[in-house]
């Protein structure tokens, strides 16, 4: 039985992986009773963003798994991804939408399917609530921050960061051209930059909320691309609309 890695060794693991440089935060709690958890990591997120050459991604490592194992042959899929044309994002997230449509009235009746519809896809924008930092840079009860690197990607266009990271493609997961595809167009339309990753979890940052005009817009290009931040999140797409009306943040989980 292969040994379980730590924290600090799972971090140098990746940095060789990734080939780039790597800045390790092991887990720590508030030093000070006001102080904001993950301030210290925060903040050498922004002033690496201040530098050019690069675009930060705040990787945070489980302890089920280890994600240098996880981004397999990295050689290789930079090389496919270097040939591989960007399909237009807003399309894209069209016919994911048609996709799912297409294949949820082929198990739901009209009636169960309308039912459906009716209930997720609508919702007060009122309910929906302000996201004001990085969610998954702290543990589940929220007492300290998790095991993260911050890697410093050796790509300009933030959205490239998903061509030398092969985030994606299990299970409901978009396919990392997908992901690459819907982060240009959504940095073009909104300047959201993929800014943390998980096993399961990718992050933006926005420097403005969506216009309440467009939230609505894009709460369904959100749902169709990732189902389960409303199914088994914020409930319907109103209530993911609202959030986005008022959020510099945006939250991607796959199960």
């Amino acid at each position: 039985m292969r040994e379980k890695l730590t924290f600090e060794e799972q971090a140098k693991q990746l940095e060789q992986k990734l080939g780039c440089p790597c800045t390790y935060f092991p887990p720590s709690k508030p030093r000070f009773p006001f102080e904001k958890k993950g301030g210290h990591i925060l903040k050498a997120y922004q002033q690496a963003r201040e530098r050019e050459g690069f675009t930060p991604v705040l990787l945070v490592l489980d302890e089920w798994g280890n994600m240098a194992e996880m981004f397999g042959d990295l050689e290789a899929f930079r090389q496919t991804m270097s040939s591989t044309p960007i399909e237009d994002g807003r399309a894209m997230l069209h016919r994911f939408e048609e996709d799912a449509r297409a294949e949820w009235g082929e198990d739901l009746s009209p009636e169960e399917l309308e039912e459906h519809f009716g209930q997720v896809l609508g919702g007060d924008m009122s309910e929906g609530q302000k996201i004001t930092e990085f969610l998954s840079l702290t543990d589940y009860q929220g007492k300290q921050t998790q095991p993260v690197v911050l890697a410093e990607i050796p790509v300009k266009d933030p959205w490239e960061v998903f061509a030398y990271l092969p985030f994606g493609g299990w299970n409901a997961c978009p396919a990392p051209e997908e992901h690459r595809a819907a982060a240009k167009y959504w940095f073009e339309q909104y300047g959201a930059v993929p800014a943390v990753m998980s096993m399961d979890i990718v992050e933006y940052i926005l420097p403005a909320p969506v216009p309440r005009d467009k939230a609505m817009e894009v709460a369904l290009e959100q749902y169709f691309f990732c189902v389960d931040i409303v199914e088994q999140g914020v409930g319907t797409v109103g209530a993911l609309a609202g959030g986005l009306a008022k959020s510099n943040y945006w939250y991607f989980w796959w199960d």
